[in-house]
């Protein structure tokens, strides 16, 4: 409940105490509507939401994924810490949605949340769509239409559809947040000299805190929204009050990271950089404390991924521009298995022609708005692509063998480019509709028509077919961006558990054989009795703390493998690794190895050639922190806990001299 009464006054509660509506006489906006649109065109807005919602959810997952699905579900469902800086905003949403009676699995509630956060953002391109149509159509089906191919191209661009039916990470949380603040800040383009002019800019500030607090593309629109006001109301940034305001709920809005040092204190299940200095609980002393400031700024700066500044690229800038154009061309038809690239290649083109056209369009027809709209484009994609400096992309010129490559493809941190392009195409698609109509008409006309000088209801039908390129991605990208049915993550977690004996540790590589492990667990209730040990993580010291300080949960025999029911399994009493937190903390971030090392203990020998790891670049071989805590939960817990090396680990345990010591058993090696 307390909870529910905090979301309530981050959503609710806190944009009405900013927000009041303004009563206008005349024409204009129906009394006491919200000022900009008649209260029809947020009824139509609403309609379009629910039937992009209705979509999302005819092709939504039914579990959990691959990638960071599983830790964010997880997290939110555990009211943990996700990784740095931890996204706060989007854990406690998603800890209400993960309550909400809604759905029959803890991963469907927390995907409709993907689902209708990406349905509002739709609804809000609508909106824009339909106000600067009001510059241009007197006829309202007309300015219906733009917003809803607007909201259709925004909601069927690849990525955009296949991030909002399984909810990966915060990106559809906080596109819907970026949209509702382009939203207010086309209306205050609108309404630069009202009397709600304020209100909307004091609105905005505190939008940006808080979808910061989900993800930091929250502070994206702020370049967008100073570029409008210096155009249309320079006098504004003279407004010492509206300026303090604004900083005011800019901080507000972050105020969710407050939670972050008295939650991790805590020691939930996910609790990733552990923002605290309180090792034994939550304690006035140790949490306002020089030490938890630091683990905070440590953990909110994202230090951990040590990324190198601007200057120095990690891909040049032409090969970083490259692969947005090369996500920009899956948005229109997902040709995974490359069996359409020429169609793929002309229709993004053509898609990328018609967003100029529309960008043209706009600033001639509803310059206000301009100000702030292209700018705001500008800036989550080129401006986005030059800060993220990524380097080659992992399914970016294949023909380049010795880049430095991302992990994964990253189209995902376009999801906000792509979504709100989509309105700039619908302007374009209706240029090229009226044009043709044009076109028709005075074709017609030379034939002995008359009244067809303008493009009357005959010519506009007439010229409607190059409409269909509205439904081009819905109907291109359903198959591919659809997840419904699909369940061979969570199937993946549960076998990979179950081939572990009872109270064993298992050794994981990294996010794909993990995550969905910490899903199964904590989520489902699957085999809490087997430690996840993760090497990419193992080399943290908050990491090691958490395999020392997890609880030994009793194995559950009864929803366990029938092959484990034939005997007894001790419960064992203490940690994988038999040290303090201080000694945890103590192990070296590495070690040089210039001969053979051994680890004995009873029948196993285990000898480890310095030629098989790492090396220094002085011959000797390097044993990285997470080596080292294997080895000693190893040389601790052996024989009495299963040892166990995830198949996804490779060569790992050869490596480290357990090659004539391990035996295949299901989808790990004991």
């Amino acid at each position: 409940m307390a909870l529910l009464c905090l979301i309530l006054g981050y959503c609710v509660l806190v944009p009405m105490a900013v927000w009041r509506p303004q009563e206008h006489e005349g024409h204009g906006p129906t009394k006491g509507a919200l000022p900009g649109a008649e209260r029809s065109e947020y009824t139509a807005s609403a309609l379009v939401s629910l039937g992009v919602l209705l979509l999302y959810l005819a092709t939504l997952a039914p579990s959990t994924a691959m990638w960071d699905t599983s830790e964010y579900m997880t997290a939110a469902y555990t009211l943990g810490l996700p990784h740095p800086p931890g996204n706060p905003f989007f854990v406690l949403l998603g800890r209400v949605f993960a309550m909400l009676p809604i759905a029959s699995s803890v991963a469907i509630r927390i995907n409709v949340l993907a689902a209708l956060a990406s349905a509002i953002a739709a609804g809000m391109w609508f909106l824009i769509t339909e106000h600067v149509l009001r510059h241009w159509f007197d006829e309202r089906w007309k300015r219906v239409l733009g917003g809803v191919m607007a909201a259709l191209h925004g909601a069927t661009a690849f990525t955009v559809w296949n991030q909002s039916v399984v909810n990966e990470k915060v990106y559809t949380v906080s596109l819907a947040g970026l949209a509702i603040v382009s939203w207010l800040a086309v209306r205050w383009s609108a309404e630069a000299d009202g009397a709600n002019s304020e209100r909307l800019l004091l609105m905005i500030a505190y939008l940006c805190g808080l979808g910061y607090a989900n993800h930091m593309a929250g502070m994206l629109p702020l370049p967008a929204v100073g570029l409008m006001i210096l155009v249309r109301r320079p006098s504004t940034l003279l407004n010492a009050r509206l300026l303090v305001g604004s900083v005011g709920l800019v901080l507000l809005g972050l105020s969710p990271f407050a939670t972050q040092p008295i939650r991790s204190a805590f020691n939930p299940a996910i609790n990733e950089g552990e923002p605290t200095a309180c090792r034994e609980g939550l304690k006035l002393s140790c949490t306002f404390s020089t030490g938890t400031a630091k683990a905070f700024a440590y953990n909110f700066n994202r230090e951990q991924y040590a990324k190198p500044n601007l200057a120095q690229r990690q891909a040049p800038l032409s090969a970083q521009v490259g692969m947005w154009w090369l996500y920009f061309k899956w948005q229109w038809l997902r040709d995974a298995r490359l069996a359409h690239q020429q169609l793929q290649a002309t229709l993004a083109t053509l898609f990328l022609l018609l967003g100029f056209v529309g960008g043209v369009v706009h600033f001639r027809k509803a310059r206000a708005s301009f100000w702030y709209f292209a700018p705001y484009v500008v800036t989550i994609s080129l401006v986005l692509v030059y800060y993220l400096n990524f380097k080659y992309g992992a399914s970016q010129s294949s023909d380049l063998t010795d880049v430095p490559r991302e992990v994964r493809d990253r189209d995902y941190f376009f999801i906000w480019s792509f979504s709100s392009f989509g309105v700039w195409v619908a302007f374009g698609l209706l240029a090229v509709w009226e044009g043709s109509a044009h076109m028709v008409g005075r074709a017609l006309r030379t034939r002995g028509h008359s009244g067809l000088g303008r493009p009357g209801p005959g010519a506009l039908l007439l010229a409607a077919p190059v409409l269909v390129m509205a439904v081009v991605p819905l109907i291109a990208n359903w198959t591919a961006a659809s997840r419904r049915g699909e369940t061979a993550t969570a199937a993946f977690a549960r076998d990979l558990l179950n081939s572990v004996e009872p109270y064993g540790v298992l050794i994981t590589y990294g996010d794909n054989d993990t995550f969905p492990l910490w899903y199964a667990q904590e989520v489902e209730g699957v085999r809490k009795d087997v430690t996840v040990a993760v090497l990419s993580l193992l080399n943290t010291d908050w990491f090691v703390r958490g395999i020392i300080r997890r609880p030994i949960y009793t194995y559950d025999a009864a929803h366990g493998p029938a092959i484990y029911r034939d005997r007894d399994w001790p419960k064992p009493v203490r940690p994988p690794a038999f040290m303090s937190l201080a000694q945890a903390d103590s192990i070296p971030d590495y070690a040089i190895l210039n001969e053979a090392a051994h680890l004995q203990k009873g029948a196993l020998k285990a000898t480890i050639d310095p030629r098989q790891l790492p090396q220094d670049g002085a011959g000797g071989g390097v044993l990285a922190r997470s080596d080292i805590f294997v080895l000693r939960m190893i040389s601790d817990s052996w024989p009495e806990r299963p040892m166990y090396f995830s198949r996804t680990t490779g060569d790992y345990g050869q490596r480290l001299g357990f090659g004539d010591f391990m035996l295949s058993q299901g989808l790990a090696r004991k």
